[in-house]
């Protein structure tokens, strides 16, 4: 188990990270759900909306090993309005710009915890009368969830530990990390 010390972070300096994800087994795990996507879209091109700022680095690699064409969109909403816990309210900073009547959507995630993000967004896109609305989160935190939200596409399910790397933040800082790593274990955020 690979481990990292935290540096010149405030209250999380001298943190101990612990890699959860390498970078091989995200990649692994990547190809798997893009080949299963494109088997799933064969003869459609989806659009692909990214939900900002996490989803970046999922999205790019996703859509680099998808067989099928794309289309790309974002989103960008809001929860955790700052810290480590979600506030409970969604709020939606950046709307989509193109138009997904008709059409295959996949809203792309980093990560569903609470499901409250997830259910404000599939409501949100389906005012617009989408063909279908799928969802593709790199992570699930299944004992999180707060209501029932079934993702079609998961690359992991994880614990209930505070996440960072591959899009995933604190404060907007770890997120270029190429891995994924968690903050210990009963640690007070």
């Amino acid at each position: 188990m690979r481990t990292r010390v935290v540096e010149n972070f405030g209250k999380y300096t001298g943190q101990i990270l612990e890699e959860i994800y390498s970078e091989e087994v995200i990649a692994a795990r990547v190809d798997e759900l893009a080949k299963q996507i494109s088997e799933d879209y064969a003869g459609r091109v989806p659009i692909l909306i990214g939900v900002l700022n996490g989803s970046v680095f999922f999205l790019s690699d996703l859509a680099k090993k998808l067989s099928i064409d794309c289309e790309f969109d974002f989103i960008k909403v809001s929860s955790y309005h700052s810290g480590t816990q979600s506030s409970g309210t969604v709020r939606l900073l950046k709307d989509i710009s193109c138009i997904i009547t008709d059409r295959d959507v996949i809203i792309v995630e980093d990560i569903i915890d609470s499901g409250l993000t997830a259910r404000f967004l599939k409501h949100r896109i389906l005012e617009n009368q989408p063909s279908s609305v799928t969802f593709a989160s790199l992570l699930l935190k299944p004992e999180c969830l707060k209501l029932k939200f079934d993702a079609e596409y998961v690359g992991f399910e994880v614990a209930d530990r505070f996440l960072v790397g591959y899009g995933l933040d604190l404060d907007q800082k770890f997120r270029n990390l190429p891995s994924i790593w968690a903050f210990p274990e009963n640690m007070n955020l």
